[in-house]
């Protein structure tokens, strides 16, 4: 078995994440994703976020065909847990290098391309 982790927030889905989770898949046979917890997402985003609960967002990606496992973490950053799942591959956004992903030291990075026009921070931007 092939173990791919991404991580992320996934706040508000959107087909960025869609491709960025369809991505993970043809690379492997299981996907596990790290979710920042509630308290981590404020930490990270400000105190506005996240605007779906852990639970929701949690439940949304578990919906998902192309998520196999979904863990949520408390920390920063998710390196206790790929310590804990050592995955094969770990996946990030177009934003990230191999050398600055977390747990580049654990397994092989592969760094996945964004999506033009989707973002959470966009979405929400646009809202009333």
């Amino acid at each position: 078995m092939k173990v791919v982790f991404t991580n992320g927030c996934f706040d508000i889905l959107h087909r960025g994440h869609i491709e960025l989770l369809r991505y993970c898949k043809s690379l492997g046979t299981k996907v596990v994703v790290g979710l920042n917890s509630d308290d981590s997402v404020s930490r990270l985003k400000g105190d506005s976020r996240p605007y779906f609960s852990q639970e929701d967002r949690k439940f949304t990606l578990e919906s998902l065909r192309y998520v196999d496992e979904v863990c949520i973490f408390d920390e920063d950053t998710p390196l206790r847990l790929i310590q804990n799942i050592i995955p094969d591959v770990i996946v990030k956004g177009g934003d990230y290098t191999p050398d600055t992903v977390v747990g580049n030291e654990v397994a092989h990075v592969e760094i996945f391309n964004f999506v033009d026009g989707y973002s959470t921070t966009n979405i929400l931007e646009k809202m009333p």
